[in-house]
């Protein structure tokens, strides 16, 4: 119990923890680590306890401007300055508050019990000689862990012994990357070839590197008790939250526990974004604090100012005998009293329900998203995901998509479908590109051909076994099918038949490479710690086993862009180096001396390219004996080194990726998604400007841009790029000259109708970036409604995106792979597909969705509906409330500013709660303008959100406007309806408390029939709670008349004896409130008739449609404007043009 308390302590930065320079293990020694005082493998992912909850959950809501003026109004409500009854002020801030506690705490229990699910999840532990189970909290650093078959690993443990003789397992990292393909880890040497007993008496001391975040990283080595040092990297460390498969025990050895382990320490909170409506509310609300203090001040500066002017003559006051606020002598604090008390009277301005009614309308917004059928994909059985709500109406206003190529926009499921080996072509067919392009230029292309072997698509006979010995360069060949089979990572699982087994890979390419050279008669049935073993297919049919020793792997990134595999064939005990890359990164290596094919390899390379084919080379060259032990040490020693450990391994490795001999290049068709070209057309055609991030040839991302039709015909195409070889002056002055070119032909008039695109290659996009011709770049590509930047990086991807951000254009990101998360996170929307590379997109997006197709279903339909109701929502809350403040506001100036209220205090204290709270929360779930079949058909409504007009200041000013005016209406209607003016026999007039429940009655119907006039889809849910707010308001106001004196207090006996047998009360009624909506209903009406909007025209094409009226709707058409109507929209249905409104 102490330690948990110490651990809680430091958790807390109440102890002193030691800063980590290196990780220091002792094995089998658990208790030589308590100076060092590492962390205890006690996780918690919640944000409060029972201690904290309170505390920290109102801090958290009080960083929030409005629940801090509602505090200090409560306050100041208990006081003698208060106009109101403290409840009316106290009551709605604790209910508001509630919700919001309530809502925090329900979502921290659950995460709360999944903890306690984990900490207390079992594992065999070895104390005392002897493996005892244990909680995962109680599992130290240093000690010593058995994990079974299918079990999860408690903490980061290195890897010391496998059941499995090579000393090799295979481990399933879903909870930490989400790729669902095994992984095989390696034992460290020498524990790995020893008997279980014997491992377990392996000791010694482990260094590494500190605790991080970087789950494909780890430095360090292990010193035996003999000497001995052995180099550890990531294939020698299982990771917290990864789960044993295939094999049945390991052994390891605890180095990281607790929130130091890696997938603890991924877990960072997502960068925190708000939508364009949510940031704009806080502008809104300081306005309304900059009106409300001005209206004090009025008030304060008007009261000091009569009072001690006329404040002794009037002698009904008694002003010899009054308090200190009310002082003709005293002005100041006359002024001081009055604004204090004003500050509550007027806090109906500012809408406590806002936030909650919010959150509300989001979470139910995200339900029907999620739960959208048309965003379900049965393949694999994932539907629409959303990871946050705070974005809902920012969908409805995005102007760029920035999307990856590879897995986003196509399939990611890779077919090898044309090689070129020895400078010869081989592979007939059509690609998905040539046939679109036979498809554009009016043309029927061949039937397409499915592969037979899912990854192999090459249809050339003179590959295959037993024909290719009698091509020119047989050796050649065979060398190319030895590095298919060879140069990888791939895993075999199953029985070792070509029918049983089944391969792990990590990249479709490599699955591609490994079912390919299968096909070709090289046949891996078998991988160990150090070799691969194939089954060579003969020219006579017969089978041969070969072993390979994999002596090292120079491993692919993003950086190096090629991967070799050093690998010694037995028996002979040659020793050579495979290598696969992009064409520039391996022509860059090449030999000077023997490369025969290298120019016919480059010309079938473009070629490919053409065709839309995704490319790499494929090279050999032998490693002499004492080369090779050369480079071991230099290799070791790069291994083994705990600083720097990636630099200088990519140093070592520049020793022997050189004087490579060219095999040839293979070509890969990674074919579209379905309705990728239809969705770009429709994002494009909703206004919204796509750009395309490929790490592929500009050859290929053009022909691929064209397939999925964004590119076409009609396009004007801008390139820029940049030579290789360009010196960095030359580039920088290049780069320039073409962007202004470019610029100038877009402006040109003559190009005026044009569209435009924009290709730009990597170096050049490098010399942008340097952000000295973002201007100018960001001039040219606003111009263009598609971009493509071809060879970019990941971090090239996330540079861009932040570029267009900060040019001011709402940004959605769109990819499927780790190299897409920067993008994701940097642009104002992430969006996730959950594709081949694993799940490291959906877990840093904020909506995942399964396929590119759905991209227009989110966008186009859930994003402008969103956008639309919750603008509406949100001005329509400042509209109810200003209207309310302001009616306040005129009768205390009615009343010389002496702070009288003249409503009831319960009526105020409802009215944001319950009487016009439930109407424009049900506008901002159901609203639709346009039938969703409707809206469809028209992608043009969405440019309404591009434009943002219905957020924008007009629209705002305009709903200021109408409150302002209904204010007035409402207050001095009634007041002067009442003035001097007896409605009863005895002739008596209506006093103050019966003239304010006759205004209230008129706020109330004026509030929830203005939101019925807003309303423009109808369902049973609009009329039961626009109607039965209406209905509830008479049936409280009718019942709270009956309440005891001390609650309902000035209504006691009021409504029926004095208000509702009144027939002049209710005319006035009627009149006020027909008064008020009418100015409103008329402009309606005339802009609907003369300056309809975009969606008004479509409302009425769908109407004349329904009732086969359409041929009248273009006659009415062709009289105005034989050309367009409205808004440029053609009612043919044919070609459709929009302008802003």
């Amino acid at each position: 119990m102490f330690a948990m308390f110490k651990e809680t302590q430091l958790n807390l930065g109440l102890g002193a923890r030691p800063v980590e320079e290196k990780r220091k293990v002792f094995m089998h020694q658990p208790d030589a680590h308590e100076e060092m005082r590492y962390q205890s493998n006690h996780v918690t992912t919640t944000k409060y306890n029972v201690v904290t909850f309170l505390p920290r959950s109102l801090y958290e809501q009080f960083t929030r401007l409005g629940n801090v003026y509602f505090l200090l109004v409560a306050v100041l409500s208990t006081t003698e300055l208060s106009p109101v009854a403290p409840f009316t002020c106290i009551l709605p801030l604790i209910a508001v508050l509630t919700i919001s506690l309530v809502k925090e705490g329900v979502e921290d229990w659950h995460r709360a019990k999944s903890d306690h699910a984990v900490n207390r999840a079992l594992v065999l532990v070895r104390r005392e000689g002897k493996f005892v189970p244990k909680p995962w909290m109680e599992v130290r650093v240093g000690e010593l862990v058995k994990v079974s078959r299918n079990s999860y690993f408690p903490a980061d443990l290195l890897f010391l012994w496998s059941a499995n003789p090579e000393g090799t397992c295979h481990v399933e990292t879903m909870n930490l990357d989400g790729e669902t393909n095994l992984k095989i880890k390696t034992a460290v040497e020498p524990a790995c070839k020893l008997a279980e007993e014997e491992a377990l008496k392996v000791a010694g001391s482990i260094e590494g590197d500190p605790p991080n975040n970087g789950i494909y990283t780890f430095n360090g080595a292990l010193t035996l008790d003999n000497g001995e040092v052995v180099p550890l990297d990531p294939c020698n460390l299982l990771l917290r939250g990864s789960s044993l498969r295939n094999t049945e025990t390991v052994l390891g050895m605890v180095v990281y526990t607790g929130h130091q382990t890696k997938v603890m320490m991924n877990g960072t909170t997502p960068p925190s974004k708000r939508s364009t409506v949510e940031r704009q509310i806080d502008d809104i609300i300081l306005f309304m604090f900059l009106l409300l203090f001005a209206m004090c001040f009025v008030g304060a500066f008007l009261t000091a100012t009569w009072t001690s002017m006329l404040g002794k003559q009037m002698y009904y006051l008694m002003p010899w005998d009054t308090e200190t606020y009310f002082d003709a002598d005293q002005p100041v604090m006359v002024a001081l009293g009055h604004f204090v008390t004003t500050f509550i009277l007027y806090g109906y301005l500012i809408p406590i329900s806002l936030y909650v009614s919010i959150e509300l309308v989001k979470v139910t917004q995200v339900y029907f998203i999620s739960n959208d059928r048309s965003m379900y994909y049965p393949p694999l059985n994932m539907r629409m995901v959303c990871r946050t709500s705070n974005l809902n109406e920012e969908l409805g206003m995005v102007q760029t998509v920035l999307s990856d190529k590879t897995g986003t926009l196509t399939r990611n499921v890779m077919e090898l479908f044309k090689v070129s080996v020895a400078g010869t072509m081989y592979g007939q067919g059509m690609t998905e590109v040539e046939r679109s392009a036979v498809v554009r230029s009016g043309g029927v292309p061949p039937a397409e051909e499915v592969a037979k072997v899912k990854g192999f698509n090459v249809r050339d006979e003179r590959l295959m076994v037993g024909n290719r010995a009698r091509e020119p360069n047989a050796a050649v060949i065979d060398d190319f099918m030895h590095v298919l089979a060879l140069c990888h990572t791939v895993i075999p699982e199953g029985e070792p038949t070509e029918e049983g087994m089944t391969y792990q890979a990590e990249s479709p390419d490599e699955l591609a490479f490994i079912i390919s050279a299968r096909e070709y008669g090289l046949f891996m049935y078998k991988r160990s710690a150090t070799s691969i073993f194939l089954r060579e297919r003969q020219p006579d049919g017969s089978l041969q086993e070969t072993e390979h020793e994999i002596l090292g792997v120079l491993e692919f990134n993003s950086t190096r862009k090629r991967m070799s595999v050093i690998a010694r064939k037995k028996p002979d005990g040659k020793i050579w180096l495979y290598c696969k890359g992009a064409d520039n990164v391996i022509f860059e290596r090449l030999s000077s001396k023997a490369n025969p094919f290298a120019e016919q390899t480059k010309e079938h390379l473009k070629e490919c390219a053409q065709q839309g084919l995704r490319t790499l080379c494929l090279a050999k060259r032998e490693v002499g004996k004492k080369e090779w032990a050369e480079f071991e040490k230099k290799f070791t020693l790069a291994r083994t080194a705990l600083d720097d450990r990636p630099k200088k391994l990519e140093e070592v490795a520049k020793l022997i990726e050189k004087d490579l001999e060219l095999l040839g290049a293979t070509a890969i068709e990674d074919k579209l998604q379905d309705g990728v070209s239809e969705t770009i057309q429709k994002l494009q055609t909703g206004g919204i400007n796509v750009w395309v991030l490929t790490g592929d040839k500009m050859e290929t991302a053009i022909n691929i841009g064209a397939a999925c039709s964004l590119l076409l015909d009609d396009m004007m195409q801008h390139v820029v790029s940049v030579p290789d070889g360009t010196l960095a002056e030359e580039a920088h002055e290049l780069v320039q000259v073409q962007l202004e070119s470019k610029l100038a032909a877009i402006e040109k008039p003559e190009n005026a109708g044009s569209t435009h695109a924009l290709i730009i290659d990597g170096r050049a996009l490098a010399v942008v970036l340097n952000k000295e011709m973002t201007q100018l770049m960001m001039s040219v590509g606003s111009k263009c409604v598609a971009v493509v930047c071809c060879r970019v990086s990941p971090l090239q991807k996330a540079e861009v995106t932040a570029l267009v951000q900060r040019e001011g254009y709402k940004t959605l990101a769109v990819g499927d792979g780790a190299n897409d998360v920067g993008m994701i996170q940097e642009a104002d929307i992430g969006v996730g597909i959950s594709g081949q590379e694993g799940q490291q997109a959906v877990m840093a997006s904020d909506f995942a969705i399964a396929q590119f197709r759905y991209l227009d279903r989110l966008i186009l339909h859930h994003g402008r509906y969103n956008y639309k109701r919750m603008s509406k929502m949100v001005t329509f809350f400042f509209y109810k409330n200003l209207l309310l403040g302001l009616t306040l506001f005129y009768y205390d100036g009615h009343a010389f500013f002496s702070g009288q209220q003249v409503f009831n205090d319960s009526y105020m204290s409802a009215y944001n709660m319950v009487f016009v709270a439930f109407p424009i929360i049900i506008v901002g779930i159901w609203d639709q303008d346009v039938r969703e079949e409707i809206a469809a058909q028209y992608p043009q409504l969405y440019q309404q959100g591009v434009r943002n007009e219905y957020f924008n200041f007009n629209a705002k000013a305009i709903w200021m406007l109408n409150g302002l005016y209904q204010s007035i209406v409402i207050f001095y209607g009634v007041v002067y309806a009442f003035h001097l003016n007896s409605d009863r026999d005895n002739g008596k007039v209506q006093e103050m408390w019966s003239v304010g429940t006759t205004m209230f009655t008129c706020l109330v119907l004026v509030v929830n029939l203005e939101s019925a006039l807003i309303l423009q889809y109808w369902n049973r849910f609009t009329h039961i709670t626009i109607w039965g707010t209406i209905a509830f308001w008479f049936a409280f106001v009718c019942g709270f008349q009956y309440f005891s004196e001390s609650w309902s207090l000035n209504a006691y006996w009021l409504y029926f004896d004095v208000v509702a047998n009144s027939w002049y009360s209710w005319m006035v009624i009627l009149v006020i409130t027909a008064a008020c909506l009418l100015p409103s209903t008329c402009c309606r009406v005339l802009q609907r008739t003369f300056f309809p909007g975009d969606h008004v025209i479509v409302q009425e094409i769908d109407y004349h449609q329904r009732h086969g009226k359409a041929n009248v709707l273009n006659a009415r058409e062709q009289e105005e404007n034989p050309n367009t109507y409205g808004t440029g929209f053609s009612t043919g249905g044919q070609n459709v043009s929009w302008q802003n409104i």
